[in-house]
């Protein structure tokens, strides 16, 4: 799909009655049909307990990249997705979408950008597939606060947000040599 932005929101139908509701959130055919042909192969599920807990910036380098379908299933949460495909017109910029249990919607990131996300209630919990295991030596990361990327993550204003002790030491995203080509898609807003 040259020429669709490589980031998408995923926006699953869902049925309702006085039962309740029925989603369907993934299918092989539907995503093929959106151009994402990845196979995952693992399922990942964090729950983050205070509000404002930040998990991020993270991906996996070659040849363990990773691409990921990311949900919220309790709460809200801000995803984001940045750009670090050498050579990428959109090299370092952003993109960010709310994802809440309400809204069922989803973030496709694929390998190439760095995730992250922003919890905006108390006890989130998240599940994303990824389309390879997690492979520690490939583990890398980039600053959630590194100001040439500038991300605007929604918290009240001087709010230090909750981190892990790996995500508040990254590295800045101009110390970073980037592994990952760039395929001929720019970042595009979210549709």
């Amino acid at each position: 799909m040259t020429g669709s932005s490589p980031v998408q929101l995923i926006r699953p139908k869902r049925f309702g009655d006085t039962r309740g509701w029925f989603t369907e959130v993934y299918s092989v055919p539907a995503f093929s049909a959106l151009g994402i042909d990845c196979t995952f192969l693992q399922d990942n599920h964090s729950l983050s307990v205070p509000a404002f807990t930040l998990r991020g910036l993270h991906f996996q380098t070659p040849p363990r990249g990773q691409d990921k379908l990311v949900r919220c299933v309790r709460g809200a949460i801000f995803d984001v997705a940045v750009d670090i495909r050498k050579g990428s017109p959109t090299y370092g910029k952003w993109i960010g979408a709310e994802l809440s249990a309400e809204n069922g919607h989803q973030l496709f990131i694929p390998i190439g950008f760095a995730h992250g996300f922003l919890t905006l209630e108390d006890n989130c919990e998240v599940t994303y597939k990824c389309s390879d295991i997690y492979a520690p030596d490939s583990d890398g990361g980039i600053r959630w606060d590194d100001l040439a990327v500038g991300i605007d993550w929604p918290m009240p204003a001087r709010t230090i947000p909750e981190l892990s002790a790996k995500d508040a030491v990254q590295p800045l995203l101009a110390d970073f040599d980037s592994p990952f080509p760039y395929d001929g898609r720019p970042l595009a807003p979210l549709a």
